[in-house]
Protein backbone atom coordinates (compact mmCIF):
# COMPACT_ATOMS: atom_id res chain seq x y z
CA UNK A 1 0.00 0.00 0.00
CA UNK A 2 2.84 2.38 0.89
CA UNK A 3 4.49 1.52 -2.41
CA UNK A 4 1.36 2.52 -4.36
CA UNK A 5 0.98 5.77 -2.40
CA UNK A 6 4.65 6.76 -2.90
CA UNK A 7 4.53 5.82 -6.59
CA UNK A 8 1.33 7.83 -7.07
CA UNK A 9 2.84 10.76 -5.16
CA UNK A 10 6.00 10.57 -7.31
CA UNK A 11 3.98 10.64 -10.53
CA UNK A 12 1.90 13.54 -9.21
CA UNK A 13 5.09 15.46 -8.29
CA UNK A 14 6.47 14.79 -11.77
CA UNK A 15 3.43 16.47 -13.34
CA UNK A 16 3.37 19.36 -10.85
CA UNK A 17 7.05 20.31 -11.07
CA UNK A 18 7.56 19.96 -14.78
CA UNK A 19 6.14 22.06 -17.50
CA UNK A 20 6.79 23.81 -20.71
CA UNK A 21 9.13 26.75 -20.97
CA UNK A 22 7.68 29.52 -23.06
CA UNK A 23 10.14 30.57 -25.76
CA UNK A 24 10.19 34.28 -26.29
CA UNK A 25 11.25 35.76 -29.59
CA UNK A 26 14.14 38.16 -29.12
CA UNK A 27 14.30 40.99 -31.59
CA UNK A 28 16.89 43.72 -31.86
CA UNK A 29 15.08 47.04 -31.41
CA UNK A 30 17.94 49.49 -30.85
CA UNK A 31 19.54 51.49 -33.63
CA UNK A 32 21.17 49.21 -36.17
CA UNK A 33 24.85 48.51 -35.59
CA UNK A 34 27.62 47.56 -37.99
CA UNK A 35 30.84 45.61 -37.52
CA UNK A 36 33.68 44.36 -39.67
CA UNK A 37 33.15 40.79 -40.74
CA UNK A 38 35.57 38.24 -39.28
CA UNK A 39 36.54 40.71 -36.55
CA UNK A 40 34.24 38.83 -34.24
CA UNK A 41 35.88 35.43 -34.64
CA UNK A 42 39.53 36.26 -35.26
CA UNK A 43 41.78 36.91 -32.31
CA UNK A 44 43.07 40.42 -31.80
CA UNK A 45 46.65 40.99 -32.87
CA UNK A 46 49.38 41.35 -30.27
CA UNK A 47 49.40 44.76 -28.63
CA UNK A 48 46.20 46.05 -30.28
CA UNK A 49 42.48 45.66 -29.68
CA UNK A 50 41.54 44.62 -33.22
CA UNK A 51 42.53 41.91 -35.70
CA UNK A 52 45.11 42.54 -38.40
CA UNK A 53 44.64 40.43 -41.51
CA UNK A 54 47.77 39.04 -43.10
CA UNK A 55 45.79 36.94 -45.58
CA UNK A 56 43.15 37.99 -48.09
CA UNK A 57 39.75 37.48 -46.42
CA UNK A 58 37.73 34.99 -48.45
CA UNK A 59 34.20 34.57 -47.16
CA UNK A 60 33.17 31.00 -46.32
CA UNK A 61 36.65 29.64 -47.04
CA UNK A 62 36.95 25.96 -46.10
CA UNK A 63 40.56 26.34 -45.01
CA UNK A 64 41.73 29.81 -43.86
CA UNK A 65 45.40 28.97 -44.46
CA UNK A 66 44.66 28.46 -48.16
CA UNK A 67 43.96 32.17 -48.46
CA UNK A 68 46.78 34.10 -50.16
CA UNK A 69 48.99 36.42 -48.15
CA UNK A 70 48.30 40.15 -48.54
CA UNK A 71 51.16 41.63 -50.53
CA UNK A 72 51.82 44.69 -52.67
CA UNK A 73 50.59 42.63 -55.65
CA UNK A 74 47.28 41.49 -54.13
CA UNK A 75 45.15 43.89 -56.16
CA UNK A 76 41.75 44.79 -54.71
CA UNK A 77 40.74 43.32 -51.36
CA UNK A 78 37.09 43.28 -50.38
CA UNK A 79 36.17 43.66 -46.72
CA UNK A 80 32.63 42.88 -45.61
CA UNK A 81 30.65 44.93 -43.11
CA UNK A 82 27.92 43.10 -41.18
CA UNK A 83 24.62 44.68 -40.23
CA UNK A 84 23.55 43.81 -36.70
CA UNK A 85 19.82 44.27 -36.51
CA UNK A 86 16.84 44.22 -38.80
CA UNK A 87 17.31 44.68 -42.53
CA UNK A 88 15.98 47.86 -44.06
CA UNK A 89 13.82 48.22 -47.15
CA UNK A 90 16.06 51.07 -48.34
CA UNK A 91 19.80 51.35 -48.94
CA UNK A 92 21.80 52.48 -45.91
CA UNK A 93 25.10 54.35 -46.01
CA UNK A 94 27.82 53.56 -43.47
CA UNK A 95 30.99 55.52 -42.84
CA UNK A 96 34.55 54.59 -41.99
CA UNK A 97 37.92 56.29 -41.64
CA UNK A 98 41.56 55.39 -41.94
CA UNK A 99 42.93 55.33 -38.39
CA UNK A 100 45.82 57.76 -38.87
CA UNK A 101 47.59 56.99 -35.59
CA UNK A 102 47.80 53.27 -36.32
CA UNK A 103 48.24 53.23 -40.10
CA UNK A 104 51.74 53.08 -41.55
CA UNK A 105 50.59 52.60 -45.16
CA UNK A 106 50.47 55.74 -47.33
CA UNK A 107 47.45 56.58 -49.48
CA UNK A 108 48.49 56.83 -53.12
CA UNK A 109 51.61 54.72 -52.48
CA UNK A 110 50.42 51.53 -50.79
CA UNK A 111 46.65 51.78 -51.40
CA UNK A 112 44.25 53.92 -53.40
CA UNK A 113 42.60 56.66 -51.35
CA UNK A 114 39.33 55.42 -49.86
CA UNK A 115 35.95 57.15 -50.11
CA UNK A 116 35.07 56.71 -46.42
CA UNK A 117 31.54 55.52 -47.21
CA UNK A 118 29.90 52.25 -48.14
CA UNK A 119 26.38 51.01 -48.77
CA UNK A 120 24.38 48.19 -47.27
CA UNK A 121 21.80 47.49 -49.98
CA UNK A 122 18.08 47.28 -49.24
CA UNK A 123 17.01 43.93 -47.74
CA UNK A 124 20.62 42.88 -47.11
CA UNK A 125 22.76 42.29 -44.04
CA UNK A 126 26.12 43.04 -45.68
CA UNK A 127 27.97 45.93 -47.24
CA UNK A 128 31.46 45.97 -48.74
CA UNK A 129 34.56 48.15 -48.73
CA UNK A 130 37.00 47.62 -51.59
CA UNK A 131 40.62 48.42 -50.83
CA UNK A 132 42.84 48.66 -53.92
CA UNK A 133 46.39 47.70 -52.96
CA UNK A 134 49.03 49.50 -55.03
CA UNK A 135 52.41 48.12 -56.00
CA UNK A 136 55.12 50.70 -55.21
CA UNK A 137 57.83 48.22 -56.19
CA UNK A 138 59.85 45.79 -54.10
CA UNK A 139 60.56 46.82 -50.56
CA UNK A 140 61.22 45.28 -47.21
CA UNK A 141 58.95 44.59 -44.28
CA UNK A 142 55.28 45.45 -44.26
CA UNK A 143 52.90 48.36 -43.76
CA UNK A 144 49.57 48.41 -41.94
CA UNK A 145 46.30 49.95 -43.05
CA UNK A 146 43.80 50.27 -40.19
CA UNK A 147 40.16 51.07 -40.95
CA UNK A 148 37.61 52.11 -38.35
CA UNK A 149 33.84 52.14 -38.74
CA UNK A 150 32.22 55.35 -37.49
CA UNK A 151 28.71 56.03 -36.30
CA UNK A 152 26.38 58.15 -38.41
CA UNK A 153 22.66 58.90 -38.56
CA UNK A 154 21.91 55.45 -40.04
CA UNK A 155 24.22 53.08 -38.16
CA UNK A 156 26.11 52.86 -34.89
CA UNK A 157 29.57 51.28 -35.03
CA UNK A 158 29.88 48.24 -32.73
CA UNK A 159 32.37 49.17 -30.03
CA UNK A 160 34.39 45.94 -29.97
CA UNK A 161 34.45 45.24 -33.71
CA UNK A 162 34.80 48.67 -35.29
CA UNK A 163 38.48 48.36 -36.30
CA UNK A 164 40.29 46.03 -38.63
CA UNK A 165 43.80 46.14 -40.03
CA UNK A 166 45.44 44.91 -43.22
CA UNK A 167 49.14 44.06 -43.09
CA UNK A 168 50.54 44.56 -46.59
CA UNK A 169 53.83 42.75 -47.19
CA UNK A 170 56.21 44.78 -49.35
CA UNK A 171 58.45 41.84 -50.34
Amino acid sequence: MKRIIFSSLGILMLFLFSGCVKNTLTTYKDAAQIEWDAASWNANSAGVTYPIFTRVPIFNAANPTSQPTITRTSGTIQLRVNLIGAQSSTDGTFTYTVSAGETTAVAGTHYTALSGTGVIPANSSFGYVNVAILNPGPGSGSVDLVLQLTSNSTYTAAVNYAKVGLRISQN
